[in-house]
């Protein structure tokens, strides 16, 4: 096998030839398609990574929001317990009071009850005191206005005692 030089030198000559052609004609576009598609790609992960960005504060946005509306639905349980504990005890001072005034009202009308009672006692007791009197005198005592009031004088001293 012999070395060519001529073979060889129109092989480097063509070859120069086609690197000339295919870079004014082909690389230039292709080169360039492929840089475009290179930005392309870039821009498209600036985007995904802006929107990954945007959804990481979104959702701590949310996180917030929710624990504000915990914290707000807290206190607003708390404040409706104080409410209504508040409530409990003015309905229960409330029934205390009623039912102090019920019984003093009660305990009035007792005593009332009762100085009725004593004095239709007394009442009857003059009348059988003057009775017996009476009977025991063996003579008839009038009922006037001045032996009534020396009966109930009596009653009323008899009442004091007691």
């Amino acid at each position: 096998m012999s070395f060519v030089w001529e073979s060889s030198v129109l092989a480097i000559i063509a070859f120069g030839i086609l690197y000339f052609l295919l870079n004014k004609y082909a690389f230039g576009p292709l080169f360039s398609v492929m840089e475009k598609r290179r930005e392309l790609v870039l821009q498209q992960m600036n985007e995904a990574a802006q929107t990954r960005e945007q959804a990481v504060s979104y959702v701590e946005e949310q996180k917030q929001a929710l624990q504000t509306a915990r914290k707000e639905a807290l206190e607003i349980i708390e404040q409706s317990r104080q409410t209504s504990s508040k409530q409990t005890e003015q309905l229960i001072d409330q029934a205390k009071v009623e039912a102090s005034r019920i019984k003093e009202e009660a305990v009035r009308d007792i005593q009332n009850e009762k100085n009725k009672a004593v004095e239709e006692l007394r009442g009857e007791l003059g009348a059988a005191s003057v009775k017996i009197a009476s009977k025991l005198l063996q003579k008839e005592v009038s009922s006037d206005p001045e032996q009534e009031a020396l009966v109930d004088q009596y009653l009323k001293e008899v009442g004091g005692r007691s």
